[in-house]
């Protein structure tokens, strides 16, 4: 055996604290500081996520050092076969890398010599009652969701049967106004204003609305309302997936408008093309049938079912 350890969890996890493992997280890791630095300097350390798994218990190097690494039921097993002098070595070696954290699952016993070495390195120590597994699965999804690509827009997302419909158009257009109308009749209010946006897969979005202003609405001669206290919780979703976009703008008398419905048009977020209408504002148009049609249109168009004009 070299003396190393490869204590391999690959989980790329750029920019983000050591210290967001810890039990205030919202995602259920179940971790508490076992000892060594807090973490609040590791920002600069990428963590990285699972690879071949961890059946290489000293046969090759730490390959990528500067990430999260789990020590695990197959690691503490081989590591209390070898002798002190080579445990103090391996320790040594592995401590001696830029770390940005080490996770002890299983609720296993910390080495005291890890613990004291880590703490003079800086590097943060956590364990978990979790198996390995276990806590990949969840670390996995806890990454895929801070790390995925994130924009913002000013419009109104909502569910509209089902549908996650984020409304665009230029201030004052009626868009809040519309999104209540919609409220109304029974849809749900994701976000009002400014929607969050989160790539979820290389095939969609997410949207939701932004905490300080999440559940309120922006009416103009009403100011600010709370739907939620208004209208109830099953009036509000905390997010949805984006499937249409509809975009709201005065009638220009000298623009052709899509007559037939076999126009297509796709806007880009983040890389991801959704379908998108154009819907002309006038003030004898309800807006709120409108969608209410356009969505369910679109809902058969999904499904490969086109109402047009026989020819």
């Amino acid at each position: 055996m070299p003396g190393k350890l490869w204590f391999a969890l690959e989980l790329v996890l750029d920019g983000l604290l050591a210290q967001e493992l810890e039990p205030k997280s919202r995602i259920p890791f179940g971790t508490d500081p076992g000892g060594g630095a807090k973490g609040d300097q590791e920002e600069d350390h990428p963590f990285a996520g699972p690879e071949d798994g961890i059946g290489h218990v000293g046969v090759y190097p730490i390959r990528h050092p500067e990430r999260l690494q789990i020590i695990g039921n197959t690691e503490a097993t081989y590591f209390k076969t070898l002798t002190p002098e080579m445990q103090e070595k391996v320790i040594h070696q592995i401590c001696s890398l830029p770390l940005s954290c080490l996770v002890v699952t299983r609720g296993l016993e910390i080495p005291e010599l890890l613990l004291r070495e880590a703490e003079e390195r800086g590097i943060p120590v956590f364990r978990t009652n979790l198996r390995s597994i276990d806590f990949i699965e969840r670390i996995t999804k806890f990454l895929e969701e801070k790390l995925a690509s994130t924009s913002s827009l000013h419009g109104v997302l909502m569910d509209v049967y089902g549908v996650g419909v984020l409304i665009l158009g230029k201030s004052g257009i009626g868009k809040s106004e519309c999104a209540l109308d919609l409220i109304l009749r029974g849809h749900r209010l994701v976000a009002d204003d400014m929607v969050h946006i989160r790539k979820r897969s290389p095939s969609s979005v997410i949207g939701s609305g932004f905490e300080v202003i999440q559940h309120h609405m922006e009416i103009r001669g009403l100011g600010i309302i709370n739907i939620r206290s208004l209208f109830g919780v099953e009036a509000i979703r905390e997010k949805k997936k984006i499937e249409l976009v509809l975009e709201l703008g005065e009638w220009d008398t000298h623009q052709e408008y899509d007559r037939l419905g076999f126009e297509e048009e796709k806007l880009s977020i983040l890389d991801v093309e959704l379908p998108m209408m154009r819907i002309p504002v006038t003030p004898a148009r309800n807006l709120t049938t409108i969608i209410e049609v356009a969505v369910r249109n679109s809902s058969f168009e999904s499904h490969g079912i086109r109402f047009g004009v026989g020819i």
